[in-house]
C-alpha cells in the first residue's frame, strides 16, 4: 500500500504549514452525520485532519490551501500545487522527475485522502456523503481538508435517515453504487485538470482512481483493525464491471517465509516512481515480482 506524504506528522521532512485554521485530527462539526467517521479517521491517522464547514462558513484560503475546484481547472492553482511535488522529489531523491511523473505524484497525494472522505464514512457508518469539488479544500503540506457536507446516502434502518439531506437507498448494493457515484462525481473534474499534465486520458486515469479508492481504505482499515473486512467490502465495491472505474480490488494472498499469509494486490496503474528510483518499486506495483513483494512485506511487518 502506498501512503502519500500528507503532513509533517507523517513525514518529518515536509515543509511547515503557513496557515492553520484547521487542526489535524480535529473533530468534525457536531451533529454531522459523518462526523464520527472523520473523528475516528483522525484518531488512527493523525496526519490527515478533516473539518466540516458549517452553514455560512467560508472555506479556508491563503498560503498552502488548494480548492479542489481550482485544481480541476488545471491553471495557476494546479501549477502551485505541483511545484511542491517537484521540490519534494529534488529534495528527497536528488534528481528531477519528468513533468508527467510530478503530476502523477500530485494527483496521488490529492486523490488518496479525497477518496477517504467518502469511503471511510461508508465503511464505518454506512453513510455516503456527496462532496463535489466545490465543497472540498486541501492543505496538502499539513494534511488538512475542509469539507462541506450537505447530502448523504444511508440505509433505511439508519437513525440518520430522518435527518435533513438524507437520501435513503434500499440495500447494501445500492449504497455501494452511491459510493462509486460520489467518488466519480468528485474525481472526474479533478482528473480532467491533472490528466493533460500526466499525459494520460480516460481508462488510464480511471485505473488510477480505482487504485486510490482501494489502497486508501485498505490502509486505514488496517489501522482500524479491520483489514480483512475492508478487503471483502472493496471486492464487492469494485468487482470489475463498474464504469468508469477500471479493474477490480485485485487482492490476493502470498505466503511468507514462516508460512504466514501476506495480503497484497496488483495495482491497475503505475505511479512511475521507478522513473525516479528504478530499483525501488512499490510493493503493489505490477512491476514488482512476488519474491520482492514477500521480502518487502516481511521487512515491513518486522519493523
Amino acid at each position: 500500500m502506498s501512503v502519500p506524504t500528507l503532513s509533517a506528522d507523517t513525514a518529518p521532512t515536509a515543509p511547515t504549514a503557513t496557515a492553520a485554521p484547521v487542526r489535524p485530527g480535529a473533530p468534525a462539526a457536531a451533529g454531522s452525520p459523518v462526523a464520527d467517521a472523520y473523528a475516528r479517521l483522525g484518531e488512527v491517522f493523525p496526519g490527515l485532519g478533516v473539518t466540516e464547514l458549517g452553514a455560512g462558513e467560508t472555506a479556508p484560503r491563503g498560503a498552502g490551501w488548494a480548492a479542489a475546484a481550482r485544481l480541476a481547472e488545471g491553471g495557476p492553482d494546479l501549477d502551485a500545487f505541483l511545484a511542491w511535488d517537484e521540490t519534494q522529489v529534488i529534495r528527497d531523491y536528488g534528481t528531477r522527475a519528468r513533468p508527467d511523473v510530478v503530476a502523477g505524484f500530485g494527483l496521488h497525494r490529492y486523490a488518496w485522502p479525497a477518496c477517504l472522505l467518502i469511503t471511510v464514512p461508508w465503511f464505518l457508518l454506512r453513510r455516503v456523503p456527496r462532496l463535489p469539488v466545490e465543497d472540498v479544500t486541501f492543505h496538502r503540506e499539513s494534511g488538512r481538508m475542509a469539507v462541506r457536507t450537505t447530502t448523504f446516502a444511508c440505509l433505511p434502518d439508519d437513525p440518520a435517515a430522518a435527518l435533513p439531506g438524507a437520501r435513503v437507498v434500499p440495500d447494501e448494493e445500492a449504497l455501494r453504487a452511491e459510493v462509486r457515484a460520489a467518488v466519480a462525481e468528485h474525481l472526474e473534474p479533478v482528473l480532467g485538470g491533472f490528466g493533460p499534465r500526466m499525459r494520460r486520458r480516460g481508462r488510464a486515469l480511471w485505473g488510477m482512481a480505482t487504485d486510490e479508492v482501494v489502497e486508501g481504505l485498505w490502509y486505514v482499515a488496517h489501522l482500524f483493525g479491520e483489514e480483512r473486512r475492508a478487503m471483502r467490502e472493496l471486492e464487492l465495491l469494485l468487482p470489475g464491471s463498474t464504469r468508469p472505474y477500471v479493474g477490480t480490488a485485485a487482492f490476493r494472498e502470498l505466503t511468507g517465509p514462516d508460512g504466514e499469509s501476506l495480503p497484497t494486490r496488483d495495482r491497475v496503474s503505475c505511479c512511475l516512481f521507478h522513473t525516479v528510483r528504478p530499483a525501488d518499486t512499490c510493493v503493489t506495483c505490477p512491476r514488482t515480482c512476488d519474491t520482492d513483494r514477500i521480502a518487502k512485506l516481511t521487512a515491513s511487518a518486522a519493523s
